[in-house]
């Protein structure tokens, strides 16, 4: 009977206990398995001690029914003790279920934020977002420009990169192309000038 009793103890425990689990060893996973150590040495001896008063309290109620009466002060303080250690291994139980279930929590946390430190930036990848936008808008307006010599169409979409994203660096880029393009066209337009003003008369 006392060896059915510590096999449905022990499997208790290994329930309660779960699977092993391998992890990174910090600070507060040391700390947490000395407080657990401190909990199994408290709750083994008490359940230790719980199994042999109820097996000497059997062996006393075995011992009335085959005739030999002991002393019923000694069968009273027996069951005390068996009622006393039950109800101190159940506490202990508890506990352990409690730091268990703490520990599991405490393992749930640390993987919900490792999870939100993969999580990207919003803002960063809204910077990202709008600098590819702009950079794909003056790289369209350079090849109207420069690949199909459609100076109008590239000037309106430098000043869409401008007015869209005025802070952005391509604006800039896209200032500066508008810059080099006003430029041309003032050359040009002074070297027709020079031209008219030299060209010979016919006399």
């Amino acid at each position: 009977m006392s060896e059915e009793l510590m096999e449905r103890l022990l499997a208790q425990a290994d329930e309660t206990a779960g699977e092993p689990a391998f992890r990174r060893i910090t600070a507060a996973g040391i700390r947490r398995q000395a407080r657990r150590r401190r909990l199994v040495r408290i709750g083994v001896p008490t359940t230790v001690a719980a199994v042999i008063t109820l097996a000497a309290g059997l062996w006393a109620i075995g011992t009335r029914a085959q005739g030999l009466q002991p002393e019923p002060q000694r069968i009273a303080s027996l069951e005390e003790q068996v009622r006393r250690l039950q109800a101190q291994n159940s506490a202990t139980l508890r506990l352990v279920q409690e730091v268990l279930e703490k520990d599991r929590q405490d393992r749930r946390l640390a993987s919900l934020n490792a999870e939100l430190a993969s999580i990207p930036d919003p803002m960063r990848e809204i910077d990202r977002q709008v600098d590819k936008t702009a950079f794909i808008l003056v790289y369209q307006a350079d090849k109207l420009y420069k690949e199909l010599n459609q100076t109008e169409s590239a000037v309106r979409a430098y000043k869409e990169v401008i007015q869209l994203f005025p802070t952005n660096q391509w604006a800039d880029v896209a200032r500066e192309r508008l810059s080099q393009i006003e430029q041309r066209r003032l050359n040009k337009s002074d070297g027709q000038k020079g031209e008219a003003r030299w060209e010979p008369r016919n006399t």
